[in-house]
């Protein structure tokens, strides 16, 4: 053990991506391996990469470059190790080896195979693997949140996306086993568990023969964890057995994260969504009717080819209309491998830039409003931070998801991994402020 190199990872990219860091730093320790969270102390460093969209692939770049500078071993995973596979080894003399996004579970052998100076190629060329509760797993996350996945890779074509390139079909976990993490969680402390996939709400077509998400929730919902959060809940898998299996279960949280991506049926028929141009109108209201007081957060993407004026106009009065709690807002990008790179119609990328920037400013108002409304009143909080110098307490409360919403901060004293009732006395655009609330006066939502 004495002679085994020590190991950190340079984590990129989206919470699938970190539960592949987890656990492949879960495999690398059980090993014998140490992991070292100090990239300049360890002997080698793993960059699990993104490559989802141009940024992403410029941050892994920088992120490569930069360790390449510092004479550091590398190892590549990921997406991007996926998406370009012999190239980077070529174009890095630092990297002793590529790992493809479904492969990360063979890391304890790359590692083992470059320290006798093989230059390391490990990409299945079709993904299928996805681990289970019985692979170790060394949690990045605060003490009180930890990522589910509930199921791997896409079945869907969407003309924007190239996940299916990178990531394979899609492949469900048994409920037996998801069950059995979320227990193992449980017993680890953890607050809240997110469920993540390409699309949850299709978790189970592949091995049940149908969509098993209500029946999985209501099996969770026997879990002794307080918030279950899904996230990536297509609208048309929000079928009324799921909304009550939400609505019916104490521990699942209301939030639903609906990735629309635009609400004209031109465009959405362009981006090959699956709901094909169907009003998407219908479809919000349903959920607010049969799911009252549900949290909606969305994203959406401007400039798609052929996105016109009239088209923007369009998501902006439906975003008005439809005041959704969260909303993010992506431009265009265009990858080489998905249909929309060749669409004609290309739309500018500076109008791109200003549209995304009119559409944040329309839901800017709506936010403030939002958070505005829960000033005077009691919340939950899941304490995850101190602030290092004043002490303030910074957490969330079930509105918000982490990374992606807004945060609450908190004067008083509490633990952290604790959820707590906290009284809001302010609010901004985007975060919450208030105070421990007294115990005797606990009346928290």
């Amino acid at each position: 053990m004495a002679n085994k190199p020590t190991i950190a990872i340079s984590h990129l990219g989206c919470e699938k991506n970190r539960i592949d860091s987890e656990h492949m730093l879960g495999l690398l320790a059980q090993a014998g391996y140490q992991v070292d969270s100090n990239e300049e102390l360890a002997d080698y460093v793993i960059v699990n990469t993104c490559s989802f969209i141009q940024e992403a692939r410029e941050e892994s770049v920088r992120t490569l470059v930069e360790l390449a500078e510092a004479d550091k071993k590398i190892v590549i995973t990921g997406c991007m190790a996926q998406h370009f596979q012999g190239e980077l080894l070529e174009e890095l003399p630092e990297a002793m080896a590529v790992v493809g996004s479904g492969d990360y579970h063979k890391i304890v052998d790359v590692i083992e195979r470059t320290q006798t100076g093989e230059r390391v190629i490990e990409i299945t060329e079709e993904p299928v693997y996805i681990a289970d509760e019985t692979v170790p797993r060394y949690r990045t996350t605060t003490e009180g949140v930890a990522y589910l996945r509930v199921a791997e890779g896409c079945d869907y074509r969407c003309a924007f996306c190239i996940i299916p390139h990178l990531r394979g079909n899609q492949r469900s976990r048994s409920i037996e086993s998801i069950v059995a993490e979320a227990k193992s969680l449980a017993s680890q402390g953890v607050q809240e568990i997110i469920l993540i996939s390409q699309i949850t709400t299709n978790y189970g077509k592949d091995l049940y023969g149908k969509p098993m998400l209500a029946e999985l929730l209501i099996e969770l919902g026997k879990v002794d964890v307080p918030w279950i959060r899904i996230h990536y809940a297509y609208p048309t898998g929000l079928t009324s057995d799921v909304i009550a299996a939400i609505r019916d279960t104490p521990n699942i949280l209301p939030y639903l994260d609906l990735p629309l991506q635009h609400s004209h049926p031109e465009i959405l028929r362009a981006m090959n969504r699956p709901w094909q141009g169907r009003v998407n109108d219908a479809i919000i209201e349903r959920i607010k009717q049969e799911l009252p007081g549900a949290v909606l957060r969305t994203t959406f993407i401007v400039g798609f080819p052929g996105e016109t004026e009239a088209h923007f106009q369009h998501l902006v009065e439906f975003v008005k209309r439809h005041e959704f709690d969260h909303v993010g807002v992506f431009t265009f990008s265009p990858e080489e491998e998905a249909p929309a790179h060749s669409m004609e119609n290309q739309v500018d990328p500076q109008i791109s830039n200003n549209r995304r920037d009119i559409l944040m400013q329309t839901q800017q108002p709506i936010a403030a409003a939002k958070n505005q409304a829960y000033v005077g009143k009691k919340l939950n909080v899941l304490v995850e931070q101190e602030h290092p110098s004043s002490g303030q307490l910074i957490g969330r409360s079930t509105q918000f998801a982490p990374e992606v919403d807004g945060l609450v901060y908190v004067r008083g004293e509490a633990s952290l991994g604790s959820i707590i009732p906290v009284n809001i006395t302010a609010a901004d655009v985007y975060d919450l402020y208030g105070e421990v609330a007294p115990v005797a006066a606990y009346a928290a939502v």
